[in-house]
């Protein structure tokens, strides 16, 4: 009965719901805190997998002038009580992992997590991920280096349903 339980999807995997979609996104990278972010263009579709358990999103769009593909995904621990989630794509080796959890109204998702970084050679580089519902048809994706103090966004990814 443990077992069925841990493994049957609930409330907190229906809250990813709002991430599932056809999606065209805008890319913001802020590589300067001085310069304004460079901006791109990219899709994603995100999907059901596993019977629920999982969302998957595939990501395709363009960084520094070359076509970029990312592969996710999502899901809610029965267990262990967080959302967890992976990543990887076309310009890099590794994977990149992380776990958070969601606030009451299940708007707001925030995950940490560590990464190699290629510029910093860093094999365990901290990560955070705040991610905001703002209703059916957007979502806003913002990714954090906690070492930039004040300056911390690196990426905005403003997601609009198709």
């Amino acid at each position: 009965k443990k077992v069925q339980e841990a493994g049957t999807p609930g409330a907190a995997h229906k809250a990813l719901e709002a991430f599932v979609g056809d999606w065209n996104a805008e890319v913001k990278m802020f590589m300067d805190p001085s310069a304004p972010p460079s901006v791109s263009k990219g899709t994603a579709k995100a999907t059901w997998a596993m019977d629920g358990r999982f969302v998957q999103q595939e990501f395709n769009g363009e960084f520094m002038g070359k076509t970029f593909h990312g592969l996710a995904f999502t899901g809610y621990d029965n267990i262990r009580k967080k959302y967890s989630s992976s990543w990887i794509d076309d310009m890099s080796t590794g994977m990149f992992m992380s776990e958070g959890q969601a606030d009451k109204a299940g708007k707001v998702f925030t995950f940490e997590g560590t990464h190699s970084c290629p510029e910093t050679g860093e094999t365990h580089k901290a990560a955070k991920q705040i991610i905001r519902v703002i209703d059916r048809n957007k979502h806003v994706y913002e990714m954090h280096d906690p070492s930039k103090g004040a300056n911390s966004k690196t990426m905005e990814i403003t997601y609009t349903r198709k």
